[in-house]
């Protein structure tokens, strides 16, 4: 088991819970419907790789790779990029302001997430 794979998800699942509970309930009556939709992404795809930071954690056990380490911090860096730059979206757009440039940082988290799965995938088919 990899535990800063493990923790790292168990902590980020917490978070999605938490932020998801006060998206659905407290957010929708601040934002917009659009802002809300875009506040959901950020949700899901956080959570989805909870799960995938978990799976690394576990497949580790099985197949101890650098690749799998190195998965780890692209889920992580991918969530802290990709949700993270849309939390941040949609709480600038209650004061009426824009990321501007920063939001480069969305697709640029979404190619971390990407290649997080192919390191993933690779750390598994290199394994013993």
């Amino acid at each position: 088991m990899y535990k800063p794979a493990m923790m790292a998800g168990t902590l980020l699942a917490a978070l999605s819970v938490i932020l998801g509970a006060f998206g659905a309930h407290a957010l929708k009556t601040i934002v917009a419907a659009d802002q809300l939709l875009v506040f959901e992404t950020a949700v899901k795809y956080q959570f989805y790789h909870c799960f995938a930071l978990l799976a690394a954690g576990i497949a580790y056990s099985h197949y101890p790779s650098k690749l799998l380490k190195q998965a780890t911090n692209l889920f992580i860096a991918g969530v802290a990029c990709f949700s993270g730059s849309l939390y941040a979206m949609v709480a600038l757009s209650t004061s009426g302001i824009s990321l501007g440039p920063v939001g480069i940082l969305t697709p640029i988290g979404g190619l971390l997430l990407i290649i997080g799965w192919v390191l993933f995938f690779a750390g598994i088919a290199k394994g013993k």
